[in-house]
């Protein structure tokens, strides 16, 4: 599934998707080789853009946000990051966010990242998959689909009053999930020669 403005994209081979506990002794390396896997295959002229989704007014949803924040500070040149704590991208601008996007960067390849709810066996565990992601569907907001592939921290149980859910979501747990996120994003980009610098592009 593509976003309305994308112009044939260039996606990476489809990959299996990959679900694993943020607490893995080698969490890190396990997410930061799928993710330069993924980078690897994306031509270097196609723009890479950084859609953290969520808000700071949810303890549940604003991993997003932690993540843009972390990576705000350390991501590499070349890298368009947007959604951070000081500047979220949520359910009210999103769509405005998106046509933005749309109309700065041909053909951009876009990682969303953001909350889910899930059984509560993987709560805890980190997701990167194919295809967008669809920010709300937990709590039935209607909001356009996000991503070529996306990353996703599962925070807490769904099935049950996710609104509620969400805001009563432990903040320890949101937190170590954005930092694992970062980090693996850090190795990476840093493992990849198209990002030889250390500076950010923050957008948005």
């Amino acid at each position: 599934m593509r976003l309305p403005f994308h112009r044939e994209v260039m996606s990476p081979q489809v990959l299996e998707n990959l679900k694993v506990q943020h607490s893995e002794y080698n969490i890190i390396d396990i997410l930061s080789d799928r993710l330069l896997l993924i980078l690897k295959q994306i031509p270097s002229q196609q723009p890479i853009i950084i859609v953290c989704v969520g808000t700071d007014r949810s303890t549940g949803d604003s991993l997003g946000p932690l993540v843009g924040s972390y990576l705000q500070k350390h991501t590499i040149n070349g890298i368009h990051l947007y959604g951070t704590l000081d500047q979220p991208v949520h359910a009210v601008n999103l769509k405005d966010t998106l046509d933005s996007i749309g109309l700065l960067y041909d053909n951009p390849f876009i990682i969303a990242i953001d909350a889910c709810l899930g059984q509560l066996s993987s709560v805890g565990c980190i997701q990167i998959g194919n295809g967008p992601v669809k920010p709300g569907a937990g709590v039935n907001k209607d909001l356009p689909p996000v991503g070529n592939m996306h990353i996703t921290g599962i925070v807490n149980v769904g099935g049950f009053m996710e609104y509620f859910v969400l805001q009563n979501t432990r903040l320890s747990l949101v937190v170590k999930m954005a930092e694992v996120i970062a980090q693996a994003f850090q190795v990476a980009l840093s493992s990849s020669n198209r990002f030889p610098t250390s500076f950010a592009q923050i957008d948005g």
